[in-house]
């Protein structure tokens, strides 16, 4: 049995594949684009290798706005085949930990800097009316009405008043407003809401999605996405916090305000985004699941995936980053 290391940093060394089988589609029906997100280069995450199997022509390319990158295939016209695409990643994953405190308002370059994770979204509203009585009790409940303490009192009245359970149809959207009138959801309704509350207070928030990767067991088959929250505290950085966690799990309710554990594996970030020129329908409203376009429409036929992972003891010495010359990509599009 293949263990995690005991990594310096407190963080692990994994396999991660992601596999999808898509259509068949009808003969001559065109042209098809695949857009399969790949894993994030970041503080917390190295992707020591990163082989693309796929049964098209395709290449890694990356969106403008956040910089996610991801593997785009391209079929000009059907021959009434399925596509296969399969990726396989080796990570290290570090525990994303920043308890800093600095009650210094945000500064004016800082809100520059920023401007993209201080505005709305489509499904996140920001200043809205509909937020105004859930502020009210945050400024009245926080300790102080410095940054720090803003964002611990929105974190607090998120995991006291938003309830995770996935029951009828609405949930799963990351939309302020069903969180709003609802007070259910899953992880993308518990940090659309917080998002939302952060950034009407002048604080910067980012969402981030991939998968979980349990730490309880050294392999195994996920089931399907999480996501989690950043939100930027002057003069501390970016703060980890994942307000659903803490609701599943009280006892670790101090630990998800100012942590990420190293039991996630991050593909995007950002939300109503644009994969390049050819990407030609709508925004997506987040990015962790293949996408397909049929002449320029979104496919809506279908698409099966799977995920899983497994611990590893090392990485073989040979390997560099992928994201520094060393993706290692077969496809019909060679190398």
């Amino acid at each position: 049995m293949l263990l995690a290391p005991a990594l310096a940093d407190e963080g692990r060394r994994f396999s991660f594949t992601y596999e999808t089988h898509i259509g068949p589609f009808p003969k001559d029906a065109g042209p098809i684009h695949v857009f399969v997100p790949l894993p994030a280069m970041t503080p917390q995450q190295d992707v020591l290798e990163l082989d693309i199997d796929a049964s098209i022509p395709g290449k890694v390319e990356t969106e403008s706005r956040y910089g996610n990158r991801y593997w785009h295939g391209v079929v000009d016209a059907s021959e009434s085949l399925a596509i296969d695409v399969s990726v396989t990643a080796i990570v290290e994953r570090r525990v994303h930990r920043n308890l800093e405190r600095d009650e210094r308002p945000l500064s004016a370059a800082e809100q520059d800097d920023f401007a993209t994770f201080l505005g709305a979204n489509e499904r996140v509203a920001v200043g809205h009316p509909i937020l105004d009585p859930m502020l009210a009790e945050v400024r009245a409940n926080r300790a102080d009405a410095g940054p720090a303490a803003t964002a611990r009192a929105i974190y607090d009245w998120i995991v006291d008043n938003v309830e995770y359970k996935k029951v009828g149809s609405g949930w799963g959207n990351g939309d302020t407003f069903w969180a709003c009138s609802e007070r259910y959801g899953n992880c993308t309704d518990f940090h659309a809401l917080l998002i939302s509350m952060a950034r009407t207070e002048g604080l910067p928030a980012r969402f981030e999605i991939g998968f979980p990767v349990p730490q309880d067991r050294p392999s195994g088959v996920i089931d399907g996405y999480h996501c989690w929250v950043e939100l930027y505290l002057p003069g501390s950085g970016w703060v980890p916090i994942d307000a659903s966690e803490a609701f599943k799990h009280p006892e670790k309710r101090e630990l998800f305000f100012g942590t990420h554990p190293a039991d996630r594996i991050h593909f995007t970030t950002g939300r109503d985004l644009r994969l390049g020129p050819d990407h030609r329908a709508a925004a997506l409203n987040y990015f962790v699941y293949p996408y397909v376009e049929v002449g320029g429409v979104a496919y809506e036929g279908i698409i099966e995936k799977g995920f899983r992972y497994r611990d590893v003891e090392e990485a073989p010495a040979t390997l560099r980053s992928a994201f520094e010359g060393a993706n290692h990509q077969r496809s019909l599009a060679g190398p």
